[in-house]
């Protein structure tokens, strides 16, 4: 029995040790992440730099020369953004001269958002959030504003045809 008590100091801290070896933890973990997340701002901000100083030769030529915007989340967001207001009647037609407007594509492309939303919840800085929340914002009300016009003139027109036989 002798050889039992003098292994149970052993195997067992006190209470207080362990508080102090888990809190370390919690700290470096939380140190990790503030200077990951300070090292990859550091990163982008050089790049933005040096592609300002360089004029972005790693950018492609867009039509009419014009660059295109590096690969970013922004870019997405603002992407879907702008298909969905341009299907919202954001494109004339050149040979017509109107504004083509496809409520279909313009909510396949709001509903792209929200899928892009679920998908990263959690993991979006404050601005990539706030920017996501502001298109998604703009571009449903856009969506609103158009599907109440257009089921408001289909509703007046039939009013004004005379109706059909067999109709009361």
């Amino acid at each position: 029995m002798a050889d039992n008590q003098q292994d149970k100091p052993q195997e067992h801290k006190p209470p207080e040790d362990k508080a102090q070896e888990e809190k370390p933890k919690i700290i470096v973990d939380d140190d990790w992440k503030a200077q990951a997340r300070a090292e990859k701002e550091k990163l982008d901000e050089e790049v933005k730099a040096r592609q300002e100083a360089e004029g972005a030769p790693g950018e492609a030529a867009g039509p009419g020369g014009g660059r295109i915007p590096p690969a970013s989340f922004a870019t997405l967001v603002n992407s879907l953004g702008a298909q969905a207001l341009l299907a919202l009647g954001g494109y004339e037609d050149r040979k017509t001269k109107r504004r083509l407007v496809d409520l279909d594509l313009a909510k396949h492309h709001i509903d792209s958002l929200v899928v892009l939303e679920e998908k990263t919840k959690g993991n979006l800085t404050d601005e990539e959030r706030q920017l996501l929340d502001n298109v998604l914002y703009e571009a449903r009300m856009q969506f609103v504003q158009f599907a109440q016009r257009l089921s408001v003139a289909p509703a007046s027109s039939a009013r004004r045809q005379p109706p059909k036989r067999g109709q009361g």
